[in-house]
């Protein structure tokens, strides 16, 4: 609950929040570390991560949930959690931002793709029609509404991938529904240019996220930019996925080639060491010793 209450005060604030992807405990935990305010549970990135596989659909519920929870568990910042399409009906809209809640996430993405879905940029892009798409919001807030209640709290994330679908004029209207209805952010995957990204800052009062992928043909823009043109959180949702497998890919190539990776590569073995835990392990150790 108190992650939910952060960011929504940030998300109040004047400044951008710059938002990381993650996608497993020690991802989430640089991220932290690094002293951003905010990371981001992607589905992309635990799909190739986890299973091994893309961003097509194929990654259940609970797997995205379990790995969800554990991450929510290594650090204390807001975590907004990638829900994909809700995983099925309205009823399962519920559940799964019940589910999201109770694992210690902060906010839900939730998407107006057709089921099974897949990332934005991939091909073959289908968006549900407008109805369907606000009731499986109005399934999604119904559920924020009843655990705020209750005493607890989460955010709803509503995302339309129309862009890519339907057009521009799609998108923005979406965009302006999903805040009518009172979402707590809103995104439209795929802008083409920063006139589209202008378009709706204007239309649209409610907090705004634009995602960066570092793709030719798609504009990167710094935050300072970004907050210029009115978005109030601006992703990186797949950047240390990418950084992540080509460090990877280049140490086993010199590994093949009979080389190494060298010193310039690799991190020192005790920050090594620290970064992984052996430190604090040590030191609840100590505290919980013989004769303590």
């Amino acid at each position: 609950m108190k992650q939910a209450k952060a960011l929504r005060e940030r998300l109040a604030g004047e400044r951008i929040l710059t938002i990381p992807g993650c996608f497993d405990a020690m991802s989430a935990k640089l991220v932290e570390k690094a002293g951003f305010e905010a990371a981001y549970v992607s589905g992309y990135a635990v799909s190739a991560t986890q299973i091994g596989l893309p961003d097509a659909g194929l990654l259940s519920y609970k797997e995205i949930l379990d790995q969800a929870r554990d991450i929510a568990g290594a650090v204390s910042l807001p975590l907004i959690g990638d829900a994909d399409t809700g995983f099925g009906n309205p009823v399962n809209v519920r559940r799964t931002v019940r589910g999201f809640a109770d694992a210690g996430i902060a906010c839900v993405m939730l998407e107006d793709q057709v089921f099974p879905k897949r990332c934005g940029f991939a091909k073959g892009v289908e968006v549900v029609s407008r109805d369907e798409a606000t009731i499986r919001l109005r399934a999604a807030l119904d559920m924020r509404d009843e655990i705020r209640a209750e005493g607890g709290d989460i955010l709803i994330l509503a995302r339309t991938d129309s862009r890519v679908a339907d057009g521009l004029d799609e998108a923005l209207w979406r965009c302006e529904a999903f805040a009518d209805m009172g979402a707590d952010i809103v995104y439209f995957e795929g802008p083409q240019e920063r006139s589209e990204m202008e378009q709706l800052c204007r239309r649209v009062p409610a907090p705004k996220l634009l995602a960066q992928l570092e793709r030719e043909g798609r504009p990167l823009l710094t935050p300072v930019e970004a907050e210029e043109i009115g978005y109030d959180c601006l992703l990186f949702g797949v950047t240390l996925l990418n950084v992540s497998i080509r460090a990877m890919r280049d140490a086993l190539a010199l590994i093949a080639g009979g080389a190494h990776p060298g010193s310039d590569r690799l991190m020192a073995f005790e920050e090594l060491y620290e970064t992984v835990g052996f430190d604090w392990y040590y030191e609840l150790e100590k505290r919980y010793g013989p004769g303590r």
